[in-house]
């Protein structure tokens, strides 16, 4: 049954970089949480590390804490951006604020509710607005996708053309996923090569049109090169393709 085994991005908790000022960090695997309850469903995580002028560096979707790699970030950098794109991507901001106290944590929106839900030890100082903030903006762009309860700020690295996402796109490797969680993966159409829209987000996305098509018409203005995903493999290449193919033509 070794074939069955998930399998993780590695190494882990090292930094990768993938052009100039920007690099990603496979963490470790997280469970998925219903009602209370963890399934045994383990999913691979990915943080996005960009570098801002003054070697402030902004950190997307941050991954469990882990005493080495903020070593290596501090020799980097200053961490001082702390971001969850959507409510599902806070839980590890507070181990690394407490490592950081002069960085800025930045709200998504329902993420403060679902902390204390939850009771993840937590507290945000900012929150993330349509436009991007005047802290990165000449670097980094950004904007709404509006799917309801699984609404997500998208970023776009303006100098590397890297549009970085969270749950806006999922691209699961098949073989990196133990059963029965493969065949529903399959089921959804999420899976390498082909990626889609997160399943949960297809809805709403179609009940809000008007904001939906703004939101993608920003990102298809954005002309990505490369897309990076907090769960699945990244799209490295061709990635106006891929958002042509999901989203449809400009």
């Amino acid at each position: 049954m070794a074939d069955f085994a998930p399998s993780l991005y590695e190494p882990i908790n090292v930094y990768k970089p993938l052009a100039a000022n920007i690099g990603i960090v496979d963490g470790p695997f997280e469970y998925l949480t219903v009602a209370g309850m963890q399934l045994p469903l383990p999913f691979t995580t990915r943080m996005t590390v960009v570098t801002l002028p003054g070697d402030d560096l902004f950190l997307h979707s941050p991954i469990a804490f882990d005493e080495e790699l903020a070593d290596d970030l501090r020799s980097r950098g200053t961490v001082r951006h702390l971001v969850s794109p959507n409510q599902f991507h806070y839980a590890h901001i507070g181990e690394w604020a407490r490592a950081f106290p002069g960085a800025l944590t930045w709200a998504s929106p329902h993420v403060r509710a679902r902390a204390r839900a939850r009771r993840v030890d937590v507290h945000f100082t900012r929150d993330l607005a349509a436009n991007a903030s005047e802290d990165w903006v000449d670097e980094i762009d950004q904007t709404l996708i509006p799917g309801g309860y699984f609404k997500e700020y998208v970023f776009f690295h303006k100098s590397s053309r890297t549009l970085i996402l969270a749950d806006t796109i999922i691209n699961l490797e098949l073989d990196r996923i133990a059963q029965p969680w493969r065949f529903a993966t399959w089921l959804t159409g999420m899976y390498h090569p082909f990626g889609q829209v997160f399943f949960g987000m297809r809805l709403p996305l179609l009940l809000q049109r008007k904001r939906a098509r703004a939101a993608i018409r920003t990102i298809q203005l954005w002309r990505p090169e490369r897309i990076v995903l907090s769960h699945g493999r990244c799209f490295d290449e061709n990635a106006e393709g891929v958002v042509r193919r999901i989203f449809g033509e400009p």
